[in-house]
């Protein structure tokens, strides 16, 4: 943001303009969203301060009773901010947690998104004031104490019901603990030209759609099951319903053929289950190299049930050999836990990863947020990463990254992230690079939970893609024809 601001300045736009239109849309979010009632704008000694001056001038020319409040003073004001200071003429009262006595509504105009440093002192006092109080908040950029970059909290940060922020959202609107105090995020223009984004290393997006739609890999009137790819699923001996998950679905995403290799023991369960899949028994390395010699099995997924032993990790490094696109969760990652360098000095085609967060941990040694994590995790073994959560972020090894905002919370059900595996090697096996099917695998798996609702179970997922595609496919086609 400061780059495409500066960028923005040099390109013929006004400091001062760009920050009047910070401010009116900041009291235009306030006005739509609250009746009238008195105010509070706590600005902060930046330019997040001055926002608020602007829209607190706002505000009261529409006849809102306003208060403002400013940490430091006014002299110590520089630049645009101490412009918009100068055109304040309502009252201002001391910066202590009493000024919230009274009020209907509070803008938070203390800190925006680059705060570096936990709060402290003053506003320090006024957050946890403001966090006791429950006070409605509307935020400008981020809520004073969350870090744009990162979505930490830096010492406290209260809860605001809205949070206006401009020209592109933030890490912290996206990544938890931060995405949980921005409340409704409302984008506002302000007058920064898109083109600005042509001058700076932007490597971070929302996902969406509009990531993607381009590569998706509608089926094609010419088709044939074979062109849509095949996937090999590894079946489970003890567990038998993971990998069975993942399989239904692979074929509901879209892959032409699915086989499982099902352990000889329990193969009549396989069989008797799964009429979308070919079944087949194998009893140990050498029937599982055999199916994996079948190069028209473009995509291997190991994992679900597999099992934490020492023939997983044969089978895992025996997938990797072959260079083909190979999807790897759960019993697979664990099974290297004591060996992490094995796994990763083995992955020489296109790879991915789709680690919960404590599989993440036997794995890699990396420190810092949940995005720099993912990226140095993708770097260093040199696959596309999926880290699951709430907020989801997905690597490349070049270190592009996405997270993703679209999974509900009932979407936190055992048996998900096996279906989650299921939708990537599909997309894989059609011909989506790494990157872009992990990405669209899981908005789908998101847009599935959200349209199914409450009481969802992981094996309703590959039920409900077909509607959410039948959607996505509708955008496809409308985005085609402009």
């Amino acid at each position: 943001m400061q780059e495409a601001d500066q960028a923005a300045i040099a390109g013929g736009a006004e400091g001062s303009a760009l920050m009047q239109a910070a401010g009116a849309a900041v009291a235009v979010a306030v006005g739509v969203r609250w009746k009238m009632r008195p105010v509070i704008v706590l600005c902060g000694p930046g330019n997040n301060g001055g926002d608020g001056f602007v829209a607190a001038s706002h505000l009261r020319s529409a006849g809102w009773p306003v208060k403002l409040a400013l940490l430091g003073s006014r002299d110590a004001l520089v630049g645009e901010a101490a412009g918009a200071a100068d055109l304040w003429h309502g009252s201002t009262v001391p910066f202590l947690p009493g000024c919230l006595d009274g009020a209907g509504i509070v803008v938070d105009a203390m800190f925006g998104a680059g705060l570096s440093r936990p709060l402290a002192g003053p506003a320090l006092d006024l957050v946890m004031a403001l966090k006791h109080r429950h006070i409605p908040v509307c935020a400008i950029d981020v809520p004073s104490g969350v870090d744009g970059s990162t979505g930490d909290v830096l010492g406290a940060a209260a809860r605001a019901e809205v949070t206006v922020t401009f020209f592109r959202k933030k890490p912290g609107h996206l990544l938890y603990p931060g995405r949980g105090l921005c409340g409704d995020v409302v984008l506002a223009d302000i007058g920064i030209p898109a083109s600005v984004l042509n001058a700076g290393s932007q490597d971070t997006w929302e996902n969406g759609p509009d990531l993607w739609l381009e590569s998706y890999p509608w089926p094609q009137p010419e088709g044939f099951k074979y062109k849509r790819g095949e996937v090999l699923v590894l079946g489970g001996e003890a567990v038998t319903g993971a990998s069975r998950m993942t399989a239904l679905a692979a074929s509901r995403a879209g892959a032409g053929l699915v086989t499982v290799a099902a352990p000889v023991r329990v193969w009549s369960i396989y069989a008797a289950s799964l009429m979308n899949a070919i079944v087949h028994s194998f009893d140990g390395p050498t029937d599982f190299n055999t199916m994996l010699a079948d190069a028209r099995r473009n995509v291997i997924a190991i994992g679900p049930g597999a099992g934490v032993n020492a023939s997983t990790r044969d089978y895992v490094l025996a997938a990797l050999a072959t260079k083909r696109a190979v999807v790897l969760d759960a019993d697979a990652l664990t099974s290297f836990a004591e060996a992490p360098e094995q796994l990763f000095d083995a992955i020489k085609g296109p790879c991915v990863l789709t680690p919960h967060a404590g599989e993440f941990l036997r794995l890699f040694d990396v420190d810092g947020d949940k995005l720099h994590r993912t990226r140095r995790a993708a770097q260093r073994c040199g696959a596309v990463v999926i880290l699951k959560g709430p907020d989801t972020v997905i690597a490349a090894p070049d270190g592009r990254a996405i997270i993703n905002a679209n999974a509900p919370p009932q979407l936190a059900t055992g048996g998900s992230g096996d279906v989650l595996t299921g939708f990537v090697a599909a997309l894989l096996a059609q011909g989506m690079a790494p990157f872009e099917a992990a990405a669209a695998a899981v908005w789908l798996h998101g847009a599935a939970a959200s349209h199914f609702g409450l009481g969802l179970v992981a094996q309703d997922l590959p039920d409900v893609l077909p509607a959410v595609l039948q959607n996505l496919k509708a955008l496809s086609d409308t985005v085609g024809r402009s």
